[in-house]
């Protein structure tokens, strides 16, 4: 269960890429789109990156940081970003419970298999850390410009 419109977003601190860490609380002054994805460097997951990226002067004018958050180690973002040049934070929640407290972690099927995995979702946060937009189950394809536009017009 995702977190619903309205409510205070938990607050977290990862380990991020370039060996430092980042928290919702340091972000408070700021909208903050914070967005789940699968894994580091595959398709869906590189094709969503490199949008927020495309987008990000537009966010940074929105009064808006990115950050993505997957399972993957602090040295996957670190090679992830380089080769994507991605100019926004990539954290790594390799002990699920940032995934666990936003709802993302998920019983998945694929192929027949039944496994636990990261629902790629997305979440608007505003200045005061309150969840104001949530979208779940995200479809790649024109969703970094579904985000700019509501963050804009929070």
């Amino acid at each position: 269960m995702t977190l619903e419109v309205g409510s205070p977003a938990p607050d977290f601190t990862l380990p991020a890429d370039g060996g430092g860490t980042t928290s919702l609380s340091a972000l408070k002054g700021r909208k903050v789109i914070v967005y789940f994805y699968p894994k580091d460097d595959t398709p869906g997951c590189t094709t969503e990156a490199c949008a927020f990226q495309t987008a990000l002067p537009d966010f940074s004018g929105a009064n808006a940081a990115i950050i993505g958050i997957s399972k993957d180690s602090p040295s996957s973002h670190d090679r992830f970003k380089a080769k994507y040049n991605l100019g926004f934070t990539l954290a790594s929640d390799t002990d699920g419970k940032t995934c666990e407290a936003f709802g993302v972690w998920v019983e998945k099927t694929n192929y027949g298999k039944t496994y636990m995995g990261i629902q790629r979702a997305t979440f608007l946060i505003d200045e005061a850390g309150v969840v104001r937009h949530v979208w779940p189950k995200v479809k790649v394809d024109g969703h970094a410009a579904q985000v700019l536009e509501q963050a804009r017009a929070l």
